[in-house]
């Protein structure tokens, strides 16, 4: 079992959190106040001229993004349990999933704003661009569903994780602390600011997974939380100059 989350991790957020230590470390090693760097996120991935196949390419990457969550939903399996009763991920419960996500949402969503708007004052975080995709009719839709492909990716692996290390005897606050230091590790490109904020959002979601036995309620708030920040910053960026 522990080769196993090693495997999944490495093909996923443990890799992420590699590049996102270095990428860290060269902002650091540049010269520059951190605070005067900038990172862009949801980029155009073919040139201006060729939307349509930069479209194709944005939904190639949502598409092959999510391929490790499959691996540990089938991880899950063939172990013998259910991965839908062990992350808990399923439709029983709409109403309480999306009333509970909304609250998530709105309370991290409007903090971690607030943490950022601090953090860039502090010289602790990055600008962050979250979006570098062109002014096309499916810009928009395309962001959404990188929201929601992260909080797909993010929640469930981390709950995968959480449910793992239960399974090899951990107790629950070790358990929360691991997989909340994983979060921030892999925003740590952002700066400071966001291993921190990220981290305070891993406690409280891993916990939650731990009291709840759910993953959607995290899945549906940080998919909203992502999809406000994404659409938000092309709508607003130009007319919130404290965005940068």
């Amino acid at each position: 079992m522990r080769r196993e989350i090693l495997l999944v991790f490495a093909l996923s957020l443990g890799a992420s959190a590699v590049y996102a230590i270095v990428a860290l470390g060269a902002k650091l090693t540049s010269g520059q106040p951190l605070g005067s760097s900038s990172t862009s996120i949801n980029n155009s991935k073919a040139p201006p001229t060729r939307p349509t196949l930069d479209l194709i390419y944005q939904l190639l990457s949502i598409g092959f993004a999510l391929v490790p969550v499959l691996l540990a939903w089938h991880f899950i399996g063939v172990a013998g349990e259910r991965a839908s009763v062990v992350l808990g991920i399923d439709a029983g419960q709409p109403g309480r999933d999306l009333a509970r996500g909304a609250v998530l949402a709105a309370l991290v969503g409007g903090t971690g704003l607030g943490a950022y708007v601090i953090a860039r004052h502090l010289g602790m975080n990055v600008s962050v661009v979250a979006s570098g995709l062109p002014a096309v009719w499916w810009r928009l839709p395309v962001l959404i569903l990188f929201a929601f492909e992260n909080a797909v990716l993010e929640e469930v692996l981390l709950a995968y994780l959480l449910s793992r290390l239960d399974r090899l005897g951990w107790k629950p606050w070790p358990a929360v602390a691991v997989s909340a230091v994983l979060r921030g590790s892999y925003h740590l490109y952002q700066g400071f600011g966001a291993f921190l904020g990220n981290a305070a959002m891993g406690v409280l979601f891993g916990r939650l997974y731990q009291r709840w036995g759910r993953t959607m309620p995290m899945i549906i708030a940080h998919g909203l939380i992502d999809s406000v920040a994404f659409v938000g910053y092309v709508l607003l960026a130009d007319k919130l100059p404290w965005l940068h």
